[in-house]
């Protein structure tokens, strides 16, 4: 098995149907259909079982999917280590974060680097998938939680208090929540893997159980928009709060773990120019906005 047929036979197994393999791949689901049928008649194999519910791995494609993970995991091995040794300042870097992040100090940044370095390419995933650094699935990764990998260097480029705020609409209407009611009589915005990976959600150490939650959002821009629209109370970082003139309620409370950004690249790449050049910029940017 040669790496193209393993990166045709991994696509398959992890997305379970030709469609999806091919999008990840970045090819027709026609290639891909007649890469499997070349690779089951080199290995004199069925590899996968074709069920109405997608492609399932045969007793045969399960003795060789650990081969082809470790054929992939060699390949990123050489594909990091010859792109960390690259000294010029062109080609592409890809960056993943979140879609405040990127609109706060992300895209600054880039504006800096495109004038200083026109021919590096920047591309851009904003959204809060956690991209595999260690598969190269992104360069740079600027996340709200530290990461555990010892292959990964982590940089903290900002820690910010979370507050309550409302827009000042919402206030006319509604007036301020009271302490110790679990914001009853009121509207709340909330971040929604935040509640569902709570036992007890709270805003600021207060329970929400008296409130109404009108908009639960997967991301924090849509979480901002959602408070700046008048739709309720939310709990966001103070910089965004302050950054959206909207009011801060109960300014003496936050929420006890504070808002954290981490830049995160792995460490076979710290030395690629381009990254190197974007790593700093991105820092720059955070000092100069905090």
């Amino acid at each position: 098995m040669n790496w193209d047929d393993a990166r045709v036979f991994l696509a398959l197994y992890r997305d379970g149907t030709l469609r999806a393999a091919a999008r990840s791949l970045g090819v027709d689901q026609a290639t891909v259909g007649r890469r499997l049928t070349a690779l089951e008649s080199v290995v004199g194999a069925t590899l996968f079982l074709r069920t109405s519910s997608g492609y399932v791995l045969t007793m045969a494609g399960e003795s060789v999917l650990d081969a082809a993970e470790r054929m992939e995991q060699s390949a990123n091995d050489f594909q990091r280590l010859t792109q960390g040794l690259d000294d010029r300042l062109a080609g592409e870097v890809r960056i993943t974060t979140t879609d405040s992040l990127a609109m706060d100090f992300l895209m600054p940044a880039l504006e800096a680097l495109h004038v200083k370095y026109p021919e590096v390419v920047w591309q851009i995933d904003a959204s809060t998938r956690m991209l595999n650094l260690a598969k190269r699935e992104t360069d740079i990764a600027i996340r709200t939680a530290r990461p555990d990998n010892p292959d990964l260097i982590a940089r903290r480029l900002a820690q910010w208090p979370m507050g309550l705020f409302a827009s000042p609409g919402y206030l006319r209407v509604h007036g301020e929540p009271q302490a110790g009611t679990a914001f009853s009589g009121h509207d709340l915005v909330v971040y929604q893997p935040y509640v569902l990976g709570s036992r007890e959600p709270m805003l600021v150490g207060e329970p929400i159980s008296g409130g109404r939650i009108v908009a639960a959002v997967n991301s924090s821009l849509m979480l901002r928009s959602a408070i700046k629209a008048g739709l309720g109370v939310g709990e966001i970082p103070v910089y965004m709060g302050k950054a959206d003139d909207l009011v801060r309620l109960w300014p003496e409370r936050c929420r006890d773990v504070p808002y954290e950004v981490w830049l995160v690249t792995h460490k076979d790449l710290r030395h690629t120019a381009r990254i190197r050049a974007a790593i700093e910029e991105i820092a720059h940017a955070f000092e100069r906005l905090r």
